[in-house]
């Protein structure tokens, strides 16, 4: 008996993206869609783990434009994304995301949903006068190269639909973004926005809203659809954090440029990140309605059930003897 169900194939299957499109789709019961997890480790734990779940695993490489193009042969649908923090070049995030377009393109692929953030250099030239230039002619390097990426898509007329993130909530927990013992042994949670919101999501809700955008079909292609689950303050994080971890959180509006010089890897790419959502906020955040993300996933989580959910998770730094 063969299966009638249309291949969606899911780049980046095992990470957070695609791992939460491939679950999303896989745990929802009856689908449409017969889930093409690919990954460079098919061997590994997550991959074994959709597979236990139906989903059919293969290998390919995005630096390897025939091995995409062999995971996108026969599919109906396909979600393209790339990881800039894995490797931290944005010259590399365009090249994969061009072998991905071109091998949509070459496959008839009917419905691609590419995940992308703005070229933040259509805001603000990448001129060093508004904030540092980085890597030679980027503002943010891992939102500008995603951006400039569309056209590949676009030009290569490609049935895309364009889907705009936001900040995870999980890097409170996994990017060292969570909250830290202040110099008076305090709890404080950073994040350089002053007094503007940031939109943030769950990062398995990401996967979800991407599942609904497929499963509305050819009504999306051609347009941007951006998520969110809310926008919130710094100050409204922390409150939130406060309940969460049972101890006051104080949010600390730290400039970009302290930001920068705290010098972790990628540092410098973050603080100019929060520099342009803070000085376009009204766009960034206008662009990311929750109320439509809700439409595509009604299960979409606010910060404060998200924090629920992670519970232990969230590490809080122990109290130093005095």
């Amino acid at each position: 008996m063969t299966d009638a169900r249309r291949i969606l194939t899911i780049f980046g299957a095992t990470g957070a993206q695609g791992g939460g499109l491939a679950r999303a789709i896989l745990t929802m019961g009856q689908s449409d869609f017969h889930v093409r997890a690919v990954t460079r480790k098919p061997e590994g734990e997550a991959a074994r783990a959709l597979a236990a779940l139906g989903a059919e695993v293969v290998a390919a490489d995005l630096d390897d434009p025939a091995s995409v193009q062999r995971a996108m042969h026969g599919a109906h649908g396909a979600y393209c994304v790339t990881n800039f923090w894995e490797h931290f070049s944005p010259d590399r995030e365009l090249k994969q995301a061009e072998t991905m377009a071109e091998a949509a393109h070459r496959e008839k692929v009917a419905h691609v949903v590419w995940s992308t953030l703005e070229d933040t250099r259509r805001f603000v030239p990448a001129d060093g006068r508004r904030m540092p230039v980085l890597m030679g002619h980027y503002n943010v390097p891992h939102f500008d190269a995603k951006g400039e990426a569309n056209r590949f898509f676009s030009d290569r007329g490609v049935p895309v639909t364009f889907l705009y993130t936001s900040f995870y909530w999980d890097n409170l927990i996994h990017f060292g973004m969570g909250v830290q013992r202040g110099p008076d042994g305090g709890l404080v949670f950073v994040l350089p926005m002053g007094d503007k919101p940031l939109p943030g999501i769950a990062v398995a809700d990401i996967g979800a809203c991407a599942a609904g955008v497929f499963r509305q079909g050819a009504s999306t292609i051609g347009k941007s659809i951006g998520i969110a689950g809310e926008h919130l303050t710094g100050a409204q994080m922390a409150s939130a954090l406060s309940r969460a971890v049972g101890e006051p959180v104080m949010h600390v509006a730290m400039p970009p440029a302290q930001y920068a010089a705290l010098g972790f890897p990628g540092a410098d790419d973050l603080a100019n990140m929060f520099q342009f959502k803070h000085d376009f906020n009204d766009p960034f955040c206008a662009a990311r309605p929750v109320a439509e993300s809700r439409a595509l996933h009604p299960g979409l989580l606010t910060f404060e059930a998200w924090l629920l959910q992670a519970g232990a998770q969230l590490q809080v730094p122990p109290r130093q003897p005095a």
